[in-house]
């Protein structure tokens, strides 16, 4: 077994280029780190490319002795602890990542009630928030503009516990064009917005684009004009709105409640 020792090898010097946006878009890769999230990737069956594993940590029995035996039919690269300290980006790192293939999709899928639209989200654990609530409500699509947090940041891989494998992230550089899209696929665009007296619980979400917005700016202004209905979540004591990673969870199981209720 041969263990790469130096931090100038090619391929780690390529792995440690994936840690930059421009070097995962140009690829069309990313990096999953720890245990949970390789196991999850194998147990998914996505793309992987290469595992990374610290020699070291292979021998010191950490890895079950089950993932040891999955992960040995996808391409195995050992390392010495020192370097993969350089290409880790935790703290504590756990001795295994992996290089896998975005799950990036220009295709939208026609056949959910909810389409979630996220126009803007720039905090990566908000987004990584998101994209592990609509796991979790069974919806396996979200649409983002370019001015969203990029998906595959570190961050965000990880907030997502494996939901990162499950929802296909479709990117726009002209969210109102693809809403029109949308609309003609007989959807109703529904914005979150501060500025209605419509509550989340006065709309039917059969076939409902959820457009959230920004942080600080909220759901841009053309997106706003363009949308049939605004909505908001009703505030009962004195704080007039919610992080975008809770609001969001709050308006998707609403959804959650209308089905189960029918």
């Amino acid at each position: 077994m041969q263990v790469i020792s130096s931090k100038d090898n090619d391929i780690v010097k390529n792995i440690k280029k994936l840690k930059e946006k421009k070097y995962r878009d140009l690829n069309k890769e990313f990096i999953v780190e720890g245990i949970k999230l390789v196991e999850e990737a194998v147990q998914e069956n996505v793309e992987i490319k290469k595992i990374i594993i610290c020699e070291d940590c292979a021998n010191s029995g950490l890895f079950d002795k089950n993932l040891m035996y999955e992960i040995a039919k996808h391409d195995c690269i050992y390392v010495t602890e020192k370097v993969f300290q350089t290409i880790s980006d935790v703290t504590n790192p756990q001795g295994i990542l992996a290089v896998v293939a975005q799950n990036a999709t220009e295709q939208i899928k026609y056949d959910e009630d909810i389409i979630l639209v996220l126009d803007g989200i720039q905090d990566p654990g908000n987004l990584g928030t998101i994209l592990r609530t609509l796991d979790s409500v069974n919806l396996k699509q979200v649409i983002i503009t370019d001015k969203t947090a990029d998906p595959y940041n570190p961050k965000v891989v990880r907030s997502t516990m494996g939901a990162i494998y499950r929802v296909n992230v479709i990117q726009t550089e002209d969210l109102p064009n693809l809403l029109k899209i949308i609309k003609k696929h007989k959807y109703n665009i529904v914005s979150t917005s501060l500025d209605t007296k419509n509550s989340i619980y006065d709309i039917d979400y059969k076939k409902t684009a959820i457009v959230i917005g920004n942080e600080a700016n909220g759901v841009s202004k053309e997106v706003l004009d363009m949308s049939d209905k605004k909505i908001k979540i009703p505030m009962l004591g004195k704080t007039e709105s919610l992080n975008a990673g809770v609001a969001t969870g709050i308006v998707l199981y609403e959804y959650v409640r209308q089905i189960k209720m029918k």
